[in-house]
This record gives C-alpha cells, sequence and structure tokens, in this order.
C-alpha cells in the first residue's frame, strides 16, 4: 500500500507540475512572442515630430479587447525613469523552474525506465542522469561563449554554427539515452540556454540601463543590443522547443533509427515557419520559408512511415482457425509476461500507480481492443516496454506483429 500511494503521490505532482509548466510556459512564450511582433510592426515617426525629438525610435496604434493602445519604443531610454516599470522575467523562470522539476519526477524519479535502453547504452542511472545535467551546462557555456565570441556578431553564421551544435548534441545523446529521453534533455539544454539569456543577459543588461539613469548618466546602448540579441534567439528556438514537449507522444519520431537527424530536419521546418512570420510582421512576406518548412515536414513523415512486412502465404487445408487461436494464446502469454505488469488496473511494476495511457491488457478482450496500439508500439516503433525493462525479445515482437497483421483475432 504504502509503495501503491507513492506512485500515485508521484502521479499527482506530475499532474500539478506539468500544468505549472504549460502555465508559465503560455506566458512567456506570448510575451516573447508579442515583443518580436511589436519590434517588428513598429513605424519610426516623423523627424521632426514630437515623438522624434524625445527619442523615440518607433510607436505602434493598435485597437484590443475594446481599447485603444499606443506603445511607444526610445532608441536608448527615455529622458527620465518612469515611477512604475514592468520587468518580463518570472515567466521565464517559472517556466524553467517547472521544467526542471518535470525532469526529476518523470525521468531522474525513475531513470531506469524512462532514460535508460539497454540497446542504445548500457549506463546506470547515475550515469544517465550525470549525461542529463551535463548536457544542459555544457549546452549553456558553448551557446554563451560562441555569443560572446566574434561570432555573435554575425547573426546568420552564428545560426548555423548554433544549429550543428544541437544536432551534434541530439546525434550524442541519441546514442547514450532512450530516445524519449534523447529528446527531452535536448529541449531542456534549449530552453537552459533561454532562460539563460534572460537571467544572465537580458535582465542584468536592463538593470545597467536603469541604474545609469538613475544618477543621470546616459545608459550604454551596448547592453540593449546585446539584449535584443538574445531575445531573438529565444524567438527561434521556440518552436522547436515546443516540438519537443510534445514530442513524447509521438514514437515515430524518437525511435526511428535516425532519429537525430527526424529532430534536426522537424527543428529546422519550425526556425523557417518562425522566421516567415517575423518577416511578415516587419512587412516582408516570403512564402518560400513555410513552403521549405512544410516540405521538411512532409520529406520526414514519408522518410519514417513504417514498412509493412511481407504477408505469409496461408498453408493449403489448414485449420486457419485453430492456427488463430493458438497464435493468440502466445501473444496473451507475451503480452502477459511483458506488458501487463504495467498496463492493467492494478500495476505491479514499480513507480506505476495506473495503467500508462490508460491502456490495460490483462485480459483477452482489452489486448484486442488495443491491438493496433500494441502492434504500433511493440512492433513499428518498439518503444514498449519502457527502456525494454521485461526484455520482450525480437521474435517476441515478430509473433504479435504476424499475429496483428493476420486480423488480430
Amino acid at each position: 500500500m504504502e509503495a501503491l500511494f507513492v506512485s500515485y503521490g508521484v502521479e499527482w505532482l506530475n499532474l500539478l507540475v506539468r500544468w505549472l509548466h504549460l502555465i508559465t510556459g503560455i506566458a512567456w512564450i506570448g510575451a516573447s512572442f508579442y515583443f518580436v511582433w511589436l519590434d517588428n510592426s513598429i513605424r519610426p515617426p516623423k523627424p521632426d515630430s514630437e515623438l522624434a525629438k524625445k527619442g523615440v525610435s518607433g510607436e505602434l496604434w493598435a485597437v484590443h479587447g475594446g481599447g485603444f493602445y499606443n506603445p511607444q519604443k526610445y532608441l536608448v531610454a527615455p529622458a527620465e525613469l518612469p515611477p512604475e516599470l514592468h520587468w518580463f522575467k518570472w515567466e521565464a523562470y517559472a517556466t524553467w523552474l517547472s521544467g526542471f522539476a518535470m525532469l526529476f519526477i518523470v525521468y531522474y524519479f525513475n531513470a531506469s525506465a524512462m532514460m535508460i535502453d539497454k540497446s542504445v547504452a548500457d549506463l546506470s542511472s547515475t550515469q544517465a542522469i550525470g549525461v542529463g545535467l551535463g548536457t544542459l551546462v555544457v549546452g549553456w557555456i558553448v551557446y554563451d561563449l560562441l555569443c560572446r565570441s566574434p561570432l555573435g556578431k554575425r547573426e546568420g553564421l552564428l545560426g548555423i554554427v548554433m544549429f550543428v551544435f544541437i544536432v551534434a548534441a541530439s546525434f550524442a545523446l541519441t546514442h547514450l539515452l532512450s530516445g524519449r529521453a534523447a529528446y527531452i534533455h535536448v529541449g531542456a539544454m534549449i530552453g537552459t540556454m533561454m532562460v539563460g539569456n534572460v537571467l544572465m543577459v537580458i535582465i542584468p543588461g536592463q538593470r545597467k540601463l536603469v541604474e545609469a539613469m538613475k544618477v543621470g548618466k546616459s545608459p550604454d546602448p551596448v547592453y540593449g543590443k546585446r539584449a535584443k540579441q538574445r531575445s531573438v534567439h529565444n524567438n527561434y528556438f521556440t518552436l522547436p522547443v515546443l516540438f519537443i514537449m510534445i514530442s513524447n507522444h509521438y514514437a515515430m519520431t524518437y525511435t526511428h533509427k535516425y532519429s537525430w537527424l527526424v529532430l534536426a530536419a522537424i527543428m529546422a521546418a519550425g526556425v523557417l515557419i518562425r522566421h516567415f512570420f517575423n518577416l511578415r510582421h516587419a512587412g516582408r512576406v516570403s512564402v518560400a520559408y513555410p513552403i521549405a518548412g512544410v516540405a521538411l515536414l512532409l520529406a520526414v513523415a514519408v522518410a519514417i512511415a513504417p514498412r509493412p512486412a511481407p504477408k505469409v502465404a496461408a498453408v493449403p487445408g489448414a485449420d486457419t482457425a485453430a492456427i488463430a487461436a493458438a497464435d493468440f494464446a502466445k501473444v496473451q502469454e507475451v503480452i502477459t509476461q511483458r506488458c501487463v505488469n504495467c498496463h492493467s488496473a492494478k500495476p505491479t511494476f514499480e513507480g506505476f500507480a495506473t495503467a500508462p495511457a490508460g491502456m490495460m491488457l490483462q485480459t483477452p478482450e482489452l489486448i484486442r481492443q488495443h491491438a493496433a496500439r500494441v502492434y504500433q508500439r511493440t512492433v513499428q516503433t518498439k518503444d514498449m516496454p519502457l527502456g525494454n525493462l521485461t526484455h520482450m525479445t525480437d521474435d517476441e515482437r515478430k509473433l504479435v506483429g504476424a499475429w496483428f497483421e493476420a486480423g488480430a483475432k
């Protein structure tokens, strides 16, 4: 009972922290998208207007929620510091903290099942967690050093180098961790870069601007330029991270033989599509970018599509009903031995209080009901059982595949 309630408590903690992560992520991404849109949409005032004399570099009129808004952006800072100044930071911090908590709850708390695939690398739980945490630290250090190097002044080249680095990290992780854990740690690495930008560059730079104004000095515009650069980077990181957040629902991507390449293509598609919107906000419409992004996604879908196994010819005169019954008996034995310890009304596998995805397989009727999903996850993607902790063999997977392709009777 104690183990059951621990598992049940962890599931509730998972639910609540995941909900918090979603809420704070929406707040952070919404603010990021809005300000990039605002920067690209503002228009400079007339040269001799009062706004130009005040140092306003651009303004915008908008209507929303029954009211009119007139945001203005200054070249460096206004002549006087306003009494109230809103800082956009807690959305980023709360998103990263809740995401880091999710890593512990979902992955590190049950690393043997969620992070390790013995067919990929024979790691201990401590080693797998060390790889995960090390990825976050190394990712931020490499990214920050690149941005501060002379390469940081060449945005296009910096973007290409960073993409190559992230793909290289994806390649390494998919050869050390389970596919699902590898993907999520690529996302966590990028998310750490994003929050590092806010914590280590954007907010400190803005504080220096404010401190200079408080003592009557002219703020150094370099801080604003650095903050703008990192803010734009975060904008382009967003769609790849969002895909990775939902990728654990789509085993066809992270279980592929070349899963790192699949991820690279999907991330590139996200960047291309995001670039289209950024250009569009600035008044330039270039449909080549979304077309290229969609083409990449279609190419991935075709490349990783499952290939049907060749049909086995029926033996003349054979009792097909008897053969089907015998085959199902063998399939049920495999599923009972390899799957039911998690996929049942009362799971016996440590760490699970309820059946994953609500799928139960303890009766013949339930096995037949979920036949398509069993086939997909054990034969096509082969990501179940988790980490293959119950040691399902290739012959057993072939047996399940042959049973399903014969009609799952």
